[in-house]
């Protein structure tokens, strides 16, 4: 299978590299705005770098969006424009980001023949020097099913196994509600962790930052990632994080109720066993 890339940081960097140690026999073309990722790919034998998107995607079989996912709201429109006779007649679109109603809603009006896709893998480092060809074995990998043809999620499936992930079709709905519990709310719990620490009026940051281990590194780890990519993620999926943000504040409410009251230790702890219960059932 021809497989382009438009976009080649850690996630687009990461299948190019993938490909090329599992499908030697999958010809990857890349490209990006910059072209730095696709140049440094192309010196290590892992894709060949196209100069333009249209360059990128003739040919190709499956064309990958692997960019934010607000960049990649302007990859259809380009597709279904001004690249509309560079994408064959048989290619299909998939992209790789965090949030899937709107691209899925977008392609569907410009007639695109588009799979929605969604690797579950990912870290806080950025660009093409942090791909990983094992970032993805053994992790899912969602292809949405609305209106998409049975050969173009085959098509996607096929990539998502390609690079050691494990396919899981479920509707772009879906997909936005549950990323928003497991990957955007600890985004923005994340940044409002750090955003609290960092403004404190009483100035004990610097001493605090001196201290910190690795509690703090673990919690503020997503706040540390690329910032519009956290940004385009949250404004495609602000409904469905506000929901959880709100089921947030009344657990929060809760401990604030305890702590600034009795502070019974039996009360907290039945808190604390409650969350641990629910993230070890089986415990």
């Amino acid at each position: 299978m021809r497989v382009a890339i438009l976009g080649l940081g850690l996630i687009g960097g990461s299948i190019a590299r993938a490909l090329a140690t599992r499908r030697s026999n999958w010809p990857v073309r890349a490209w990006s705005p910059t072209g730095r990722g696709p140049a440094a790919a192309a010196s290590s034998g892992e894709a060949h770098a196209a100069t333009t998107a249209g360059d990128a995607i003739v040919g190709a079989d499956l064309v990958v969006l692997a960019a934010p996912p607000l960049a990649c709201l302007d990859l259809l429109d380009e597709l279904a424009g001004s690249l509309r006779n560079s994408l064959g007649a048989g290619a299909v679109v998939t992209d790789v980001a965090s949030t899937k109603r709107r691209l899925v809603a977008r392609a569907s009006e410009l007639g695109l023949p588009f799979v929605g896709g969604h690797p579950m893998a990912g870290r806080e480092a950025a660009g093409y020097d942090a791909a990983d060809p094992d970032l993805f074995v053994d992790r899912p990998w969602i292809v949405t099913t609305d209106g998409a043809t049975r050969d173009g999620i085959e098509r996607v499936e096929e990539l998502a196994t390609a690079v050691g992930a494990r396919p899981t079709r479920m509707d772009a709905a879906t997909h936005d509600a549950a990323a928003a519990t497991i990957s955007h709310l600890p985004l923005v719990l994340a940044a409002a962790l750090a955003s609290a620490a960092g403004r404190d009026p009483d100035g004990r940051w610097k001493d605090e930052r001196r201290l910190a281990a690795g509690g703090w590194e673990s919690m503020t780890r997503l706040a540390r990632g690329d910032v519009e990519m956290g940004a385009g993620i949250l404004a495609t999926n602000a409904d469905n994080v506000a929901v959880r943000l709100r089921a947030i504040r009344r657990e929060l409410d809760a401990w604030l109720e305890q702590l600034e009251g009795s502070a019974d230790q039996a009360e907290i702890r039945t808190l604390l066993a409650d969350a641990r219960d629910i993230l070890e059932p089986d415990r």
